[in-house]
């Protein structure tokens, strides 16, 4: 029997094409119990380019200490050669420190991790949300000196599990100040992944209003209540074209123990195909990868497609 195949219908309210922002290799292993070995992780930035995934984020220079899971950056990107740098290959980087290690590895494109919440921002970052953005101000000065691409992460646009709802204006404010640094683009996260189709759209509407057009935003949604694909969709239609997604799944935040995974890559693309949008994602050799990952972590991948596709 063959593969089923989503039918393509195509949907004139979506973007033609929407570039897929791998952040498996990060975002994803980094919840991890279990540290994966370099070699597997360079594997997986391989086969997820060779699938057609064109911005991959590799790794994250934090100290060692906060995130043990990617302690092995440096050797990652040894490992990786030229696969592993350029302006398609972020890195995310926490403080000046950080940057350095990044610059010694020889990477084209770096991403700061804001919040949108004091308390978050204390528990994640060790310092408020003004003390945050006087850190990152030297860090997107010098990347830009350097020519990189700057990406701009705010977590816990959509909720926070100390302090509850977050006030829209509040989360607009903490993007501007990012933004205002000089950072090329913002990717608003829903940490928890407690966010909603009304939600989404009055988040977008407000940056818009605040001089944070569509197409300067990604989004990152987390599955927790099992919203991410359906608030994806609803950011597509507001005219948003770059959507995190984690191969298979994977994911969550190491200091919010509520977040879960991150919207599968698989999910992301089968939808996308079936409304006739490019993605250039060859969504075989996508399963294939998050079956392979699937084997070396020990167990099965959560993304549904991946699940009727595989099995």
């Amino acid at each position: 029997m063959s593969r089923a195949l989503p039918q393509v219908e195509p949907d004139p309210g979506l973007p033609s094409r929407v570039t897929v922002y791998e952040v498996g290799p990060r975002d994803g292993l980094q919840n991890e119990s279990a540290t994966v070995p370099t070699e597997v992780k360079a594997e997986l930035v391989r086969r997820l380019v060779a699938a057609g995934l064109d911005t991959v984020e590799t790794t994250s220079f934090v100290h060692p200490d906060w995130v043990p899971q990617l302690a092995d950056a440096a050797d990652l990107l040894d490992l990786l050669g030229d696969e592993g740098r350029g302006p398609r290959r972020p890195v995310l980087v926490p403080n000046v420190r950080g940057l350095d290690r990044a610059l010694e590895s020889g990477v084209g494109a770096v991403a700061i991790f804001g919040s949108a919440t004091e308390t978050f921002a204390r528990k994640n970052l060790g310092r408020g949300l003004a003390e945050s953005v006087a850190m990152f101000a030297p860090v997107v000065e010098r990347a830009r000196a350097e020519g990189l691409w700057v990406r701009a992460y705010v977590s816990m646009c959509f909720g926070d599990p100390w302090e509850g709802p977050v006030p829209v204006p509040q989360v607009v404010d903490a993007c501007r100040r990012l933004m205002d640094l000089g950072c090329h683009q913002l990717s608003i996260g829903d940490t928890i992944g407690v966010g909603t189709v009304g939600h989404v759209h009055r988040l977008l509407d407000a940056l818009g209003a605040a001089g944070i057009g569509p197409e300067r935003v990604g989004v990152h949604f987390h599955d927790t209540y099992g919203q991410a694909l359906a608030n994806t969709m609803a950011a597509l239609r507001d005219g948003v074209t770059v959507v995190d997604a984690s191969a298979g799944g994977l994911g969550g935040c190491p200091y919010a123990r509520s977040a879960t995974g991150n919207l599968a890559t698989e999910d992301l693309v089968w939808t996308l195909d079936g409304a006739g949008v490019e993605t250039g994602v060859d969504l075989d050799a996508l399963v294939e990868t998050s079956t392979w990952l699937a084997g070396r972590l020990g167990r099965p991948s959560p993304s549904r497609v991946v699940t009727a596709l595989a099995g």
